[in-house]
């Protein structure tokens, strides 16, 4: 039951590499990198004497990616959907 307006933007946007790891195929959300930034002390509105800003630390945000069984030009084929995507629509699952 995938729209036409859907099925034309699955076609476009299924042109991405299969060797791509923990990537969206529909809309392209990967994993992205980000900071830890350690606090100690409590805040000054709160009362205290203001916070302390430790040493930051690198770490990664990861999507969560599901793989589905999905119709692709007609054809059943598994990509990988973060889901958002699943949620919102964009895709139908086949079951």
């Amino acid at each position: 039951m995938l729209l036409a307006g859907c099925l034309s933007f699955l076609i476009i946007q299924y042109k991405v590499d299969d060797n791509m790891a923990r990537r969206c195929e529909i809309c392209g959300k990967g994993t992205i990198s980000g900071s830890i930034v350690p606090r100690k002390g409590q805040a000054k509105k709160k009362g205290g004497v203001g916070q302390h800003i430790g040493v930051t630390k690198k770490r990664t945000f990861k999507p969560n990616i599901v793989s589905v069984k999905a119709l692709i030009n007609g054809t059943p084929r598994t990509i990988k959907v973060c889901t958002r995507c699943l949620r919102s629509g964009k895709i139908v699952k086949v079951v």
